[in-house]
């Protein structure tokens, strides 16, 4: 019977009496004459037996002169090295020995030639089936954890008979090698086969997150991501304590969406969609729930995930501290969360990051293409415009615009995520998936087409960004036009327009950026 995460290892001796000569059933035979031909025996208690290389605690043994199976814990270095040999001690190092070596410790030089030419093929000395086997061996091991291993698997090298002065006891003379080997050797080879099949059918067929280097990385809170509304009531005026075993008694209730939930979904549909075209290509969405939850209600919080088939792999639950210290270092590309003061943190961070609001009505959202829509002023581009705006009135804001209107504008916070998008489009362009994209963006703007929107265009231009609809709105409500977008998240800087969007249905996200943000704390 296996043991779990262990590493099958098989030692053959000449006779039963080797490890009774010592005491110690884990004795190994010296490999060099000039060292004597007495075994040498392990370190008591099982512990590992050391010489050259060679390092096993003993836990088991089959007597009568048959092979003993070793037990050791794994070790998945020294299997790689191993299979490439870099692993083994060279001649005059001790070791746990095959056929070969021991036939070359216990015999006379001249009788080496005619024995080495009888060995089994599959011995490691002679790099046959045994050390072809060896690189599937962790695959085979990890199929031992839920049944044993076939009998065939354990190497059969037969012992060799004693000779006078090498070692006590007497036993029968070892059968031959012949057909009898040869199809032990080809079962073998079937049943490492059949292993390894069986291993890589367990290999989920789930997508794993990208590579944090090679990812849009988008940290969304446990507020934003759920509706958790109740929580938070229980939070505040009852306190943590209260707060998590409120969470711990109900984490098999899953959670409600929140206002970023089909943002999520939509993004990892455009996931889906990159993988059945690019399989090995790790640029994509990677969602990360960043949130300062206590580890105990990240149960909850699993349960739920899993409820939605969302896959979130990465966590980071601060316990009470501010997570915005971590965003840097998960690479983070965008942060949406519901409290409006972490993500003020975020964006003096120069993180980009906005805070959600739940829609006020429910619509419809698509699901096969991920819609996002941006502000122009103090979202994508810089707020210098604005404080002209504000400062020197709207006529001094169009003369401004017109006079640099081929002067591109500085970018704002949201710039980078728009980039992205655009990144991930071409990719889709790329496979003439144009007119079936599952991304597509939309500028909605307060500016005029007419009196300011020619900069806004060029410095898209000169950035090498596409926008795929522009819809310059000249000071109108941006609600309505929203309401027949439908996208999944509106970024702007304003609460007036936020607000405007959420009434209809829009779920509006707040950009805390610009000299807007200070007229709005000073009043």
């Amino acid at each position: 019977m296996l043991l779990p995460n262990a590493t099958v290892a098989v030692f053959t001796t000449a006779r039963s009496t080797v490890g009774s000569s010592t005491g110690c059933p884990g004795a190994a035979v010296p490999e060099r004459a000039g060292e004597g031909l007495e075994p040498r025996p392990c370190a008591p208690h099982g512990q590992a037996m050391r010489r050259g290389a060679a390092a096993m605690p003993a836990l088991g043994v089959a007597d009568g002169g048959r092979p003993r199976v070793l037990l050791a814990p794994w070790r998945p270095l020294s299997l790689k090295n191993a299979a490439s040999g870099a692993d083994r001690p060279g001649r005059g190092q001790g070791r746990s020995l095959p056929c070969c070596a021991q036939r070359r410790a216990g015999r006379p030089r001249e009788r080496q030639s005619e024995r080495e030419s009888q060995c089994p093929g599959d011995c490691p000395e002679q790099g046959g089936a045994g050390e072809r086997l060896l690189p599937l061996l962790p695959g085979l091991l990890r199929r031992g954890r839920h049944r044993p291993l076939p009998a065939r698997l354990v190497h059969t090298t037969a012992p060799l008979p004693a000779e006078p002065g090498n070692m006590s006891g007497s036993g029968p003379e070892a059968p031959q090698p012949g057909e009898t080997q040869e199809v032990q050797v080809q079962e073998a080879d079937q049943d490492w086969a059949a292993a390894k099949a069986f291993y890589d059918n367990l290999v989920s067929k789930k997508p794993r997150p990208p590579k944090p280097q090679n990812a849009i990385t988008v940290a969304v809170s446990s507020r934003a991501l759920f509706d958790m509304v109740e929580e938070r009531r229980i939070y505040e005026e009852q306190g943590m304590e209260k707060y998590v075993q409120y969470q711990e008694d109900n984490e098999n209730v899953t959670l409600k969406p929140g206002p970023a939930f089909y943002f999520v979904k939509a993004l990892e549909h455009v996931n889906a969609r990159l993988l059945e075209l690019y399989p090995d290509d790790e640029e994509r969405f990677d969602i990360v729930l960043m949130t300062n939850n206590h580890a105990q209600v990240g149960v909850r919080l699993i349960n739920s995930i899993n409820h939605y088939g969302l896959t979130i792999e990465r966590f980071c639950m601060t316990g009470g501290k501010s997570p915005i210290d971590y965003l840097t270092a998960y690479l983070t590309d965008l942060y949406l969360s519901a409290d409006s003061e972490k993500v003020q943190e975020a964006i003096e961070a120069g993180i980009a990051a906005a805070t959600m609001f739940t829609a006020n009505k429910d619509i419809p959202y698509s699901d096969t293409q991920l819609r996002v829509a941006f502000d122009g002023d103090a979202v994508l581009f810089s707020d210098e415009s604005e404080q002209i705006y504000k400062e020197q009135g709207l006529d001094r804001f169009f003369e401004h615009e017109k006079l640099n209107e081929n002067k591109p504008l500085a970018q704002g916070p949201l710039k980078g995520f728009l980039e992205d998008l655009g990144k991930l489009q071409k990719k889709f362009y790329a496979k003439n998936e144009r007119l079936n994209c599952p991304i597509r963006t939309y500028l909605v703007t307060a500016r005029s087409a007419a009196s300011s929107g020619a900069r806004v265009l060029k410095t898209l231009r000169s950035w090498g960004l596409e926008i795929d609809e522009a819809l310059f709105l000249a000071g109108a409500p941006k609600g309505p036009i929203l309401v027949k977008i439908r996208p999944h998240i509106f970024f702007d800087d304003q609460m007036f327009h936020i607000e405007g969007a959420q009434k209809l249905g829009t779920i509006a996200a707040h950009v805390p950026y610009g000299i807007t943000q200070k007229h709005h704390k000073s009043s």
